[in-house]
């Protein structure tokens, strides 16, 4: 469970991000022997320790910008915000799984790998005091300790969901000698997934974007009717500001493509046929097409109460608490998530706010920032996106609401959490 929801999850959120890691955790639980929704669930509680670096620190450096805060300044301190969150949270996922049963046999190795994890964020933010690579070095470190420490240890009970693979076949599995090109060849989806959107998001990026080799196949245009007819009035922005409505399609430079390319490479080189993709292709649009109607509608949903105001209403809300508001701060968080699906948006929609209300009363701009980035992953348990993703990845597509049921308490207990050492934080730490 650590090894993949945990460390492995982490790395692919660092990689591809956008709920891949959370479909391809579950999933290859399920493979092993886990009930489907209580995989779905640990995959999505495994995410909080990654889930606010995204994909190349993607959420981060987008709530810099839209804050208005350093890019430093803000890693700094989504290191004193979230990191003991994301060390505690393998501790979290032992007590979930078989409770203080769990605890007592595995607790310590636990503890272990969430500080190998957190630790490594927290040195990479702090000595590079940005998030590109937080969630590439840090999770392949914890991954690499763990599967150290299970080479020479492991609990005196083994806890087996029921159905899981009996002992004898597990000890039968064990005994047979994979070899070295086998073991590449089962990880080279995987490797060719992490390299394609690695490329994508680093090297080739200015290749794609406007005005690269590549950056024809960008379209975009504003979305008529919308597109500055609305203008967003302070305190959610300093000074009177025309809303962009602007969509755009980068053909080649999205990470669709990306990971387009990585199946295809896949394809050519772990001895799959072009008819057995184009089955998978046609099973995987079958499970997956109520689940994209869902987002779609959701995503039209949260469009809607943006460009109608209606978010800005209930931030500002919020933001009359006065010098309380940083006790509120991770709710406005937790509140964009749970409607967009996604911390680059919440810190789109909300960043400016945080920063603009955080002047306003005195405290770190950058530290409450972080908090909204922080109390967005604490949404991201219960967002319906995520929902959506976890249960198509595990046969489960119907069944959303039985998996938002079982992830609510650790989501609501998470933020409540976050609410109370943000605010001891801002007592700290002044403006």
């Amino acid at each position: 469970m650590l090894l993949i929801a945990y460390c492995f999850g982490g790395f692919l959120e660092g990689a591809a991000g956008f709920g891949i890691p959370v479909a391809i955790c579950a999933a290859l639980l399920v493979s092993l022997g886990f009930q489907p929704l209580r995989a779905s669930v640990l995959a999505l509680v495994g995410n909080v320790a990654s889930g606010a670096y995204g994909a190349i620190g993607i959420p981060v450096s987008n709530g810099a910008e839209k804050g208005g805060v350093a890019l430093a300044a803000l890693s700094t301190d989504m290191v004193f915000v979230l990191q003991i969150f994301a060390i505690l949270c393998p501790v979290v996922m032992v007590m979930l799984q078989d409770g203080l049963r769990g605890l007592r046999q595995t607790g310590v190795v636990a503890l272990i790998t969430g500080a190998v994890f957190g630790g490594g964020q927290s040195l990479m933010l702090l000595v590079l005091g940005s998030p590109e690579l937080v969630d590439i070095i840090a999770p392949l470190l914890s991954l690499v300790v763990l599967a150290l420490i299970m080479q020479f240890w492991s609990p005196s009970h083994v806890f087996r969901e029921p159905g899981a693979p009996c002992p004898e076949s597990v000890q039968e599995l064990k005994q047979k000698r994979q070899t070295f090109m086998g073991i590449v060849r089962a990880w080279s989806p995987f490797i060719f997934l992490s390299v394609t959107i690695l490329l994508w998001s680093t090297v080739l990026k200015p290749v794609f974007a406007p005005g690269g080799t590549l950056g024809f196949a960008s379209l975009s245009f504003g979305m008529p009717g919308v597109h500055q007819a609305i203008q967003q009035m302070p305190p959610i922005v300093a000074t009177p500001k025309a809303v962009e409505a602007v969509y755009t399609w980068n053909i080649l430079g999205a990470s669709g493509t990306a990971i387009l390319v990585a199946a295809i490479v896949t394809i050519l080189t772990a001895r799959i046929t072009w008819r057995e993709a184009f089955e998978e292709l046609h099973a995987t649009r079958q499970q997956l097409q109520l689940p994209i109607l869902m987002i779609c509608l959701v995503m039209a949903v949260a469009n809607v109460m943006n460009y109608s105001g209606m978010i800005s209403a209930i931030a500002l809300a919020v933001a009359a608490a006065g010098t309380v508001f940083p006790l509120l701060s991770p709710v406005i968080g937790w509140i964009g998530v749970f409607v967009t699906g996604s911390v680059v948006n919440n810190n789109t929609l909300f960043a400016g706010l945080q920063a603009t209300t955080a002047q306003q009363i005195g405290v770190s701009q950058s530290l409450l920032v972080a908090a909204n980035t922080a109390g967005g992953v604490a949404a991201k348990i219960v967002s319906p996106q995520s929902i959506a993703i976890a249960a198509a990845a595990v046969g489960s597509a119907g069944q959303e609401s039985t998996i938002t049921s079982m992830g609510f308490r650790y989501s609501v207990i998470l933020l409540l959490l976050m609410c109370g050492w943000v605010y001891l934080l801002s007592l700290m730490v002044g403006g």
